[in-house]
């Protein structure tokens, strides 16, 4: 069943939702409903040509854990040659807006003018996080997303020189796992992405890892 969404902040049960994981259209992408969306496992797809916010929440998550990135031969050899350099959100508008442009053509999400200023949104007030990787001072790959409660959500990735995207993704795999981040929730299969080590977990041990909280001391 696909619920629709009205000016309340609130989702609807994501077990109810249909086979390939929509649960609910409409709404708005204010920071309160996002960030309580992605708290839930739930992100929106954004369909251009049909004009409206899709909500999804698969049961079968495809992620990868920080700790399991796979690095091949080839990737490794082009690291240890250090072409390239990588930063930390300090181009994260850049970043959105190369994603942007390669998404023009191409069906699926689209990241309009409202996207972008949601997201800008949250990374302005540190929800929002983007690897950069830079040859010399060009900016040639690199990703975005969500970053809550050690799990970091990848909403989109460009690469404008060959494995651009790949580096981006092993140094945020390898920084969540230095800072004992948890997982890395991908949405969607790739073979890009299944070749670097993503796998399904089920919802409910995705969301036992969305909502873990440091013990204690």
């Amino acid at each position: 069943m696909v619920y629709l969404l009205n000016e309340r902040i609130a989702f609807p049960d994501p077990h109810l939702g249909e086979d390939d994981g929509l649960i609910a259209i409409g709404g708005d992408l204010s920071m309160e409903r996002l960030l309580l969306a992605y708290s839930n496992g739930i992100f929106p797809w954004y369909s251009f040509r049909e004009g409206i916010i899709q909500w999804y929440c698969p049961m079968k998550r495809f992620v990868i854990f920080p700790d399991e990135i796979h690095i091949s031969h080839s990737m490794r050899t082009l690291l240890n040659k250090e072409k390239y350099h990588v930063t930390i959100s300090t181009a994260f508008g850049d970043v959105i807006r190369n994603c942007s442009k390669l998404r023009i053509d191409e069906p699926g999400a689209w990241l309009g003018e409202d996207m972008i200023e949601a997201y800008t949104k949250l990374h302005e007030e540190g929800y929002a996080e983007s690897i950069e990787v830079w040859e010399g001072e060009k900016l040639v790959g690199g990703l975005y997303g969500i970053y809550l409660n050690g799990c970091f959500f990848g909403e989109s990735m460009f690469s404008l020189v060959p494995s651009a995207s790949k580096i981006a993704l092993i140094y945020l795999a390898k920084l969540l796992e230095t800072y004992d981040g948890k997982i890395i929730d991908c949405q969607f299969e790739t073979p890009h992405l299944k070749s670097m080590g993503g796998r399904y977990i089920d919802y409910e041990e995705y969301m036992d890892i969305l909502t873990q909280t440091e013990p204690e001391e």
